[in-house]
């Protein structure tokens, strides 16, 4: 009888282990998905193209708008999104410098081209004397106005001059320019008052200004040039390098220059 027993212990044992290999695994728990920030405009569409292109290499990830730009660095910081693509490193540094954010740049996105607007004259060289030029109050934008009005010709600046320059910084005047240095976010309202104005192109945009209408516009070298944000903690996060390097891939880089034709210009 024990026998009988042991053998039919051992038979049922075998049995619950044949029945513990063939049970289904347990579904793996899926990750969350990533949350990239960028600024109200054009660029989110970029970003959601990206994301779809992502979905595919099982990256998935959620775009999320700013109207505020200036509570995107703070949002990453916080840990409520985990990426963003809206700013330039001159930016990002004043940024990490004044609020200690734990935030470093990765890698290059686009150029969007800061342009010269005016609805009186044609080009520059039409400027009058004394002409009155709107320029951003920030400090990085006003030095990136300097520079593209320097490469116009219209100013020069003093040798040294950085991305730290003002208006101080402007040793070469011929035209007797006076700067009116305004929020960004007005400078396209200030086109009734004031010769020209330099203005980004997502105030350009939202304000119904036609980039291909500027006197002059950045280029894809412009220093200035988008870069795309993570925290210390997550920088080599795989899945956020997956979503950036998907961003700058050939089929992105196609999609930008069909969709936005030359008014925003991809770095790679």
């Amino acid at each position: 009888m024990s026998r009988f027993l042991t053998r039919r212990g051992l038979l049922a044992a075998l049995g619950l282990a044949a029945l513990a290999v063939a049970a289904p695994l347990a579904p793996a728990k899926a990750e969350p998905a990533l949350k990239i920030g960028v600024s109200a405009g054009p660029y989110g569409d970029i970003l959601r193209y990206t994301a779809e292109l992502a979905a595919k290499k099982g990256v998935e990830a959620e775009i999320i708008e700013f109207t505020d730009w200036t509570l995107i660095n703070e949002a990453l910081n916080n840990g409520d999104i985990d990426a963003n693509n809206f700013q330039h490193i001159p930016y990002l540094d004043n940024q990490v410098k004044a609020r200690g954010y734990a935030i470093v740049a990765s890698k290059p996105s686009i150029v969007v081209p800061t342009g010269v607007y005016s609805s009186t004259v044609k080009s520059l060289a039409d400027l009058p004397e004394g002409a009155r030029v709107a320029i951003p109050n920030d400090p990085t934008n006003g030095a990136r106005a300097l520079f593209l009005l320097e490469k116009a010709g219209l100013i020069g600046l003093k040798e040294g001059a950085d991305i730290s320059a003002t208006v101080l910084d402007v040793e070469k005047n011929p035209k007797n320019v006076g700067f009116i240095e305004l929020d960004a976010a007005q400078l396209p309202r200030s086109l009734g008052d004031v010769d020209a104005a330099v203005v980004t192109l997502n105030y350009a945009v939202l304000s119904g200004l036609d980039p291909k209408s500027a006197l002059v516009l950045e280029d894809e070298h412009s220093r200035w040039h988008l870069v795309w944000a993570t925290r210390k903690d997550n920088a080599d996060d795989a899945r956020v390098q997956t979503f950036i390097d998907t961003y700058r891939s050939p089929e992105v880089k196609q999609f930008i220059q069909t969709e936005f034709n030359g008014t925003i210009l991809p770095t790679w």
